[in-house]
């Protein structure tokens, strides 16, 4: 009887954790810097990733974004002002920005060069290959310049998620200038990203950030994880505030 108790008990959580979605957990710092003569402190801040079935949620601080392949739909949604937006996939981006910033999307157009350094190191748990990654928009307006240290030793297909998930997040998350050229560029780095080293600089002024996954787990996501909210309000486009 202990035997069949132990087996049934192994049974299921062997299944339990076949059917676990992946936890990512990431901080992420900023240094103060001054843009258009405001003063903006240092600042901490953590995120979340679940990477479900043909799911995908990325939660920050007051906002979450929920990319849903198996329903061919992509949601930003606003917990402060309880809305949401919701737009198909392939994402167009330019049916979401208010008609204010239409014309801003060849401006924003953004260039990637991405080159392996040969470098090698440990972050964390993993052990991560070094990637260059420069970015240009708006004729040199702004450029980021990157050192991404990168993983394959991840419990999860990062080449699955960079194929099927990653343009969709990358022309959400503020990139909105990423055509196919640059996302072509971004095939090049072979794994899933754990630290970044970033400065950008805009208008003359430099900004620097760190960011870090400190976990990669596989548990079950809370309920509601891919949804949006119930009594949440659907919005038609991005207000100018948030299109930037």
């Amino acid at each position: 009887m202990k035997k069949l108790i132990l087996v049934v008990t192994l049974v299921i959580v062997s299944f339990a954790f076949l059917n676990a979605d992946v936890y990512i957990k990431t901080k992420t710092h900023t240094d103060a810097f001054e843009m258009m003569g405001q003063k903006q402190p240092a600042k901490d801040q953590v995120s979340e990733q679940w990477l479900g079935d043909n799911k995908f949620a990325q939660i920050a601080e007051g906002q979450t974004m929920v990319l849903d392949l198996s329903k061919n739909v992509i949601y930003v949604i606003y917990h402060g002002s309880k809305s949401y937006v919701e737009a198909k996939l392939p994402l167009d981006m330019s049916k979401l920005l208010p008609e204010q910033m239409a014309g801003m999307m060849e401006m924003m157009k953004m260039t990637v060069a991405v080159k392996p350094t040969g470098e090698s190191k440990k972050v964390g748990d993993w052990n991560c290959k070094g990637y260059d990654i420069n970015m240009t928009m708006g004729g040199g307006m702004m450029s980021m310049n990157m050192k991404s240290w990168v993983t394959t030793d991840v419990p999860f297909d990062w080449k699955a998620f960079s194929d099927k998930m990653f343009p969709h997040v990358m022309k959400l998350s503020g990139s909105m200038g990423l055509d196919e050229n640059a996302l072509k560029e971004f095939k090049k780095v072979q794994g899933f990203q754990v630290a970044v080293e970033m400065t950008m600089n805009m208008m003359g002024q430099e900004v620097k950030a760190t960011s870090q996954v400190v976990e990669i787990s596989k548990k079950a996501a809370p309920a509601g994880t891919y949804s949006v909210p119930a009594g949440y309000t659907k919005q038609d486009k991005l207000t100018i505030q948030r299109g930037m």
